[in-house]
């Protein structure tokens, strides 16, 4: 299971910063254009805004799984490792519930845009299809939060370490 769930967090982040590479690309590409009198690349707003938010997604479920999200730990470094497995299961169970609720509140804007049929301004195309995008990004958010969840749980009982922490 360890290594789908891997494999999964893995393979969004890799799509994620193939998407960010483009990202530069083309705002570099709009930029020089701009200079150069040539003019920039139309709708690169809309491109970026659509492709920063799915790449934002496509990076939390490697984070999330490889205990990467910043923490303040001044006043538990002190404290016994039970004690810090149990705090650590209690801020992953919490992350992972509002990692679902930004899901689905992505899911319902998604639904709200399909029924409107909104565009972008300059290329015309579906606003749905970003929040899409990012939509799918975060089920894979989802999955892999409940996993962490789930073996920060086991590690707060067995009193082992089974994920990594930063």
């Amino acid at each position: 299971m360890h290594q789908v769930v891997q494999l999964l967090a893995r393979g969004t982040a890799i799509v994620g910063g193939l998407v960010l590479v483009g990202l530069v690309i083309l705002t570099t590409v709009s930029t020089v254009g701009r200079e150069l009198g040539i003019g920039e690349v139309n709708g690169s707003y809309e491109i970026l805004e659509a492709g920063v938010a799915f790449a934002i997604f496509s990076f939390f479920p490697v984070c999330q799984l490889y205990g990467a999200h910043a923490t303040v730990d001044i006043f538990t470094s002190k404290l016994p490792g039970r004690l810090n497995r149990l705090i650590a299961a209690f801020w992953e169970v919490v992350l992972t519930a509002a990692l679902i609720l930004i899901s689905w509140r992505l899911y319902e804007g998604m639904q709200r845009y399909i029924g409107n049929g909104e565009t972008t301004f300059f290329l015309q195309f579906p606003v749905w299809w970003g929040y899409a995008c990012s939509f799918a990004a975060s089920v894979v958010t989802c999955i892999v939060a409940v996993y962490c969840a789930a073996l920060r749980i086991r590690e707060s009982l067995s009193g082992r370490d089974l994920l990594p922490t930063a």
